[in-house]
């Protein structure tokens, strides 16, 4: 997701800088459309994190609830603990 933030910078700063220098209208338009779509992956990306940690928390609850452990269980918890405070930062 911080990738995608990131290329909306990106995009948002060579659109004014486009416009700073007077680029051809068309040149200009696409741009714009290049930022639009970068925009609209940010809540994209977020929902479909959203929904595999949901999924991950499902299935990390089904298996504790036989008591199974095992490496792979301990890295899932550690995936849902990151991704948690990722949105947490992304919130502040």
């Amino acid at each position: 997701m911080h990738s995608y933030e990131k290329e909306v910078e990106r995009e948002a700063a060579k659109t004014v800088d486009m416009k700073d220098k007077g680029a051809d209208p068309y040149d200009l338009k696409q741009q714009e459309n290049v930022l639009a779509e970068s925009r609209m992956m940010i809540p994209d990306c977020r929902k479909r994190l959203e929904a595999a940690l949901a999924d991950l928390k499902g299935t990390l609850a089904e298996l504790e609830e036989v008591n199974q452990e095992g490496p792979e269980i301990e890295d899932a918890r550690s995936t849902t603990t990151e991704v948690e405070k990722l949105y947490q930062t992304t919130e502040d």
